[in-house]
């Protein structure tokens, strides 16, 4: 279990990352504050004169002094724009300071542009830098030897390192966060760009959907009003049902325009959202309309029946239905249809099958014209839906000399859970 950190760490994040925000926003009114506080205590530990506490050489002129407090911190203020000419110029500076055994502490600042270098350039420009680092101070050891080497030197080449290594570890840290920046970044491209995706996958649903239903629906009901002029004056029986089935045929149709559209309000209702699809069970309600259209339609089922998706459930249905559809509208008069669903090892296995014309009249009135079924939308989408499942969807004119339309659907077998059994063999 996470816990929240220390007061006083969280009260440092705070000031830490407002002095970085004061940074980021004026970097040049920072660099002035920062050199201005080590010019200024530089200054004092000269007015003051405690630099001949740690010289090795009190008698270094005061003018002398001054120069060298300046010439070791005001290159400071250059120190992120170009560091290695600020180091440069205070070495030459901390070489004098080293040969004429004043040895200020202010000398100490070039860490600061050190821990810079480290942080903004090259690994071998960190290399150039320390060697560049280490001549005042071999200039002040061989000037003013105090003990061994290993005493003078050592140490402050311990301290060279520990800042160099400071530097990089800030600079990995800082590459480490703006990788992650930028990959969350692109996440939120990516997302940005699967919900458009996604967004043009359901419009084009949503489409598919609404050419099945309308199609479908108003095929069935323009049969049915042009059957049922026909009886109005010869049987008013059969137009009063024709009538009654125009009405039913309606209203299925707009209530399962209602319940896809109800899909694009951002308020739907659960019970909206959750409503099924057409499946197999809805199949007989499918043929029944079309059968009151004036088509007569045979089934067959064939093999054990197993249960399947209700995806798969679905692209049957929608297959069959755009199938019957194009024969209402294409067939002509006196075709008939049949439909075979074929449960196997390997999947189900669905054909349509119509006596038509086999397609739309060509232009001369002739002879069909199957290219023209083939350019709607509805074929389109029977394809793109056996394709979810991987199926195989046949479409054309029945072999010879037979007539019509033949639409033959394979949907591969999907584990599921057993069903209950079917006979071998039933038509009507």
């Amino acid at each position: 279990m996470a816990h929240d950190p220390h007061p006083l760490t969280q009260h440092v994040q705070r000031l830490v990352q407002r002095v970085r925000a004061v940074d980021r926003r004026r970097p040049l009114v920072w660099d002035l504050l920062v050199t201005g506080f080590f010019v200024t205590a530089g200054l004092v530990d000269f007015a003051g004169g405690g630099w001949r506490n740690v010289a090795h050489n009190t008698g270094v002129p005061g003018r002398l002094v001054l120069v060298l407090t300046l010439g070791l911190t005001v290159p400071l203020l250059w120190r992120r724009r170009r560091p290695m000419a600020a180091l440069a110029v205070m070495v030459l500076f901390g070489t004098v300071n080293g040969g004429t055994g004043a040895m200020l502490q202010v000398a100490l600042v070039q860490l600061i542009v050190l821990f810079n270098i480290a942080l903004r350039l090259p690994l071998r420009t960190l290399g150039r830098a320390g060697a560049l680092m280490l001549v005042p101070l071999v200039v002040g050891t061989v000037r003013y030897p105090r003990g061994s080497w290993d005493q003078q030197i050592v140490p402050q080449v311990w301290a060279y390192a520990l800042i160099a290594l400071l530097g990089i570890a800030v600079r990995s840290r800082q590459d480490y966060t703006q990788a992650l920046v930028e990959r969350a970044h692109r996440l939120e491209v990516e997302r940005d760009q699967q919900a458009q995706l996604a967004a043009a996958a359901e419009r084009t649903r949503i489409a598919r959907e609404m050419h099945d239903i309308i199609g479908h629906n108003l095929s069935v009901i323009t049969g049915l009003a042009d059957g049922g002029r026909y009886a109005a004056a010869k049987s008013p029986e059969h137009a009063a049902k024709a009538l009654d089935a125009i009405g039913s045929t309606s209203r299925q149709a707009l209530a399962e325009l209602r319940r896809l559209l109800d899909v694009l309000r951002d308020d739907v209702p659960e019970a909206a959202a959750l409503t099924p699809q057409p499946s197999l069970t809805d199949l007989d309600r499918l043929l029944d309309g079309v059968r009151s259209a004036g088509l007569p339609v045979r089934t067959a089922f064939r093999g054990r029946a197993v249960p399947l998706p209700q995806g798969q459930q679905l692209t049957v249905y929608r297959v069959v239905q755009e199938a019957l559809t194009n024969t209402l509208k294409h067939g002509g008069p006196g075709a008939t249809a049949a439909v075979d669903i074929a449960y196997a090892d390997d999947g189900v296995t669905v054909t349509v099958t119509d006596t038509g014309r086999g397609g739309p009249p060509a232009r001369d009135g002739s002879t069909p014209d199957p290219d023209a079924f083939r350019s709607g939308r509805g074929l389109t989408g029977m394809q793109e839906r056996t394709s979810l499942y991987a199926g195989t969807l046949e479409a054309g004119p029945r072999p010879l000399p037979a007539t019509g339309w033949q639409v033959r659907l394979h949907l591969p077998k999907i584990s599921a859970s057993p069903a209950p059994t079917a006979p071998e063999e039933t038509a009507r």
